[in-house]
């Protein structure tokens, strides 16, 4: 059960295991997506296609009669990659249960964006973790998990990548595991200061001057390259940030909020603890840019700085 492209190694995985047979595929609807809003297949409907598996859309999970399709499968396991949250009658199905590929080292960040809020929160570490489905979202019993370190330079896509991969194998050592009947069942533990992962919505994206530089390098690769950080030039104008770092070498010295430039390679914010750099940008109704092709081509009436 998954809908994304970040599902479709695990099912890939899972395909080429001999201890495992893929007996169907649960995804989600058909989408309009492009300029013509044509119905695009999910990423993980169109990877079950190619193998022939047969592929269920259900858009109620609690319908009677998709939940009599699932049943005539009698699936041992289902393994849930990105998917949406389950019923009881639908994660209790199957007779060794229903399992959940998750990204992140769980107790942390139970929620639908994992990986924005670990970087976001400026985390050095994270991870992949399986558990059993149960009724609260992500606090089943952990199986298995797998750390991974967050580079400085990694952003939502980067990051995104390494974690589809690493969610993969731990999904195959998962199911070995289980299928052998050595999988470990263990509580998740208690743990203070628990991090959630809500859902992004458009206001985790707008970039709040007020708050510390290096916060706000953070919030922009946890939300790069997809939604995007974003903010208003000083004329209106509507700016997405796709990369910015802490001016390290310049103290703050005016109002948070003040933008400034050099006209040629730089493009900053004041902030409390400093100026924040803008590195690659993207003015509404345009193209992504680096900040120096973006200076030679827009006109912008700032402050300057040397």
């Amino acid at each position: 059960m998954g809908t994304p492209d970040f599902a479709v190694p695990t099912l890939e995985t899972l395909l080429a295991l001999p201890e495992t047979q893929v007996v169907a595929v649960i995804t989600g609807p058909d989408r309009p997506a492009g300029r013509g809003r044509q119905l695009q297949a999910s990423a993980v409907k169109a990877a079950a296609l190619t193998h022939g598996l047969p592929v269920l859309q259900p858009t109620n999970l609690k319908d009677p009669a998709f939940q009599a399709e699932l049943k005539s499968y009698a699936a041992d396991l289902q393994v849930v990659v990105a998917f949406r949250m389950l019923p009881e009658a639908v994660w209790n199905m199957p007779r060794l249960g229903s399992v959940n590929i998750h990204a992140s080292l769980l107790p942390q960040y139970r929620g639908a964006a994992p990986i924005n809020w670990a970087l976001m929160h400026g985390d050095q570490e994270t991870g992949v973790s399986s558990f059993f489905l149960r009724h609260e979202i992500d606090t089943g019993d952990l199986i298995l998990q797998d750390k991974i370190a967050i580079d400085p330079a990694d952003d939502f896509g980067s990051l995104y990548d390494k974690l589809k991969v690493l969610g993969a194998a731990l999904a195959r050592r998962t199911v070995v595991a289980i299928a052998a009947g050595t999988a470990p069942s263990m509580p998740q533990p208690p743990t203070p200061h628990l991090r959630s992962a809500p859902k992004l919505t458009k206001e985790t994206g707008r970039l709040d001057f007020t708050r510390p530089a290096a916060e706000l390098a953070n919030q922009v690769r946890g939300l790069a390259p997809v939604p995007a950080a974003y903010t208003t030039l000083p004329d209106g104008r509507g700016l997405k940030v796709y990369r910015a770092q802490v001016a390290a070498d310049l103290p703050a010295s005016t109002m948070p909020g003040t933008w400034a430039t050099d006209g040629r390679h730089h493009l900053r914010v004041a902030t409390p603890t400093g100026w924040l750099d803008l590195l690659e940008v993207q003015l509404e109704g345009k193209k992504r840019l680096s900040v120096e092709d973006f200076l030679r081509g827009t006109k912008l009436e700032l402050d300057s700085i040397a």
